[in-house]
């Protein structure tokens, strides 16, 4: 699991890792054990990719626009460009082992923006769009997605409609290259996206990311904690086909 770098403001003058604890809940509840990964060098990003099974990319701040070739607008909040460049690193090196990966949040631009997508920097400065930051700050589900029928998220959740809890002020704007945009607000804003391995060597790789927080809501409205038990369950399904493959009697 991803984490944040925030300075510490009293006592020991010094940086905190800090991620949310729902986080960690929600992977242990689903059968996965969380490690939590600080911002250290992008050079490390093999080193982790190779001790864990998958990764988790979560919430925090914006993403720094020259990432995705623009500038710098008015209501660009704060940045933290080491993380960039270490998520951004991790999520290739999980990708090239073709481990699980689950985006959340800032981790859905993340994953938008390494396949070479761009973001809205601010939605309220986009005409006809939603409330996307609502005020209810205990996470319940206020707003309505449409989950496209076929999709991994469908399927799993058993459902194409489903009410998401929604704290953001950027969203997918273009959709990165290899990546299918899966849900929808009622203004057209992309909610989710999934790998589009269809008929290709990624056809059976596991990339799914949410715009809302299911680690806010999993506890009190369970069909919040699919994402996490599909995660943990692609894991499972590698291991199985790992298995197999080591299992297997060697050519003549």
């Amino acid at each position: 699991m991803t984490s944040s770098t925030v300075p510490r403001e009293r006592g020991l003058r010094r940086n905190d890792v800090i991620q949310g604890h729902n986080y960690a809940m929600a992977v242990v509840a689903a059968g996965g054990v969380p490690l939590v990964a600080p911002n250290v060098e992008a050079t490390l990003a093999g080193r982790y990719a190779d001790g864990a099974d998958a990764l988790l990319l979560a919430g925090g701040p914006d993403i720094d626009p020259y990432r995705f070739g623009s500038s710098p607008e008015r209501d660009l909040g704060q940045v933290d460009r080491r993380r960039d460049a270490f998520e951004l690193a991790l999520y290739r090196a999980f990708r090239d082992r073709g481990k699980p990966v689950l985006g959340i949040c800032r981790g859905i631009q993340l994953i938008n923006v390494a396949h070479g997508g761009s973001l809205h920097q601010h939605l309220p400065s986009v005409p006809g769009t939603e409330q996307h930051a609502q005020r209810d700050i205990t996470g319940a589900p206020l707003q309505r997605v449409a989950l496209e029928a076929g999709s991994r998220l469908a399927a799993a959740f058993g459902a194409t409609s489903l009410d998401v809890n929604s704290f953001h002020h950027q969203a997918v704007d273009r959709v990165g290259e290899g990546l299918r945009a899966v849900a929808r607000t009622g203004d057209g804003i992309v909610e989710a996206l999934e790998l589009d391995g269809v008929g290709g060597a990624d056809r059976d790789a596991f990339v799914v990311a949410v715009q809302w927080h299911p680690e806010m809501c999993w506890d009190t409205h369970p069909e919040h904690h699919t994402p996490f038990r599909m995660l943990v369950g692609a894991c499972r399904v590698r291991r199985g086909a790992a298995d197999v493959v080591n299992a297997a009697p060697a050519g003549r």
